[in-house]
């Protein structure tokens, strides 16, 4: 059967500093920025490369995807406007309509949404670890990205049908992408 990989972004930490910017306009802080360059060191070793990227148009989200370049073979890049502050349920039905052909598909956007869609990808709590599971539910910090296999196609992902593949939290890694010893 042939695997297919969903990775789900959230944006990295924004900036909070001036209370009249708008939502939609928060750029990231100096530590979503750095959050950001770690992230795109640890796809790197990797190899988390996805084929098409669907992101939101807010500038947090944005900025943290032009924070994951450049790319080894650029993916399409798909702004979408659904995807601000998109619930669950929105989220998967955005998945849904992936072509079938689309090996690799990247997700970055925002909070609850997608820590909500993430665990209801692996409501059968099957992750290849339980560290990584136990993460996932505790919370999705800004920066954090979740990694899935989704057997068979786009179309007929439901809940419960995604493998956790790992959950990287940007506290988990060092400033070269490499994650830190687990917490004992």
């Amino acid at each position: 059967m042939f695997m297919r990989q969903l990775l789900l972004l959230r944006h990295a930490k924004s900036s909070w500093d001036d209370p009249s910017v708008p939502d939609r306009e928060r750029a990231l802080s100096p530590r979503g920025h750095r959050a950001a360059a770690a992230m795109r060191q640890a796809m790197r070793r990797l190899g988390l490369a996805p084929d098409l990227v669907l992101v939101s148009p807010a500038r947090r989200t944005r900025e943290t995807l032009d924070a994951l370049e450049p790319w080894d073979e650029a993916p399409l890049i798909e702004p979408m406007e659904v995807l601000y502050l998109a619930g669950a349920m929105r989220l998967l039905d955005i998945v849904r309509g992936v072509p079938e052909t689309v090996r690799s598909v990247m997700v970055v956007g925002h909070n609850p949404g997608m820590h909500e869609l993430a665990v209801l990808l692996d409501k059968k709590g099957v992750a290849a670890s339980p560290t990584a599971i136990g993460h996932l539910r505790a919370g999705y910090p800004a920066g954090a990205l979740a990694e899935f296999n989704v057997p068979g196609g786009w179309s007929r992902l439901d809940t419960g049908g995604g493998q956790l593949v790992r959950f990287l939290r940007p506290r988990d890694l060092q400033d070269d992408g490499s994650e830190t010893a687990p917490e004992r």
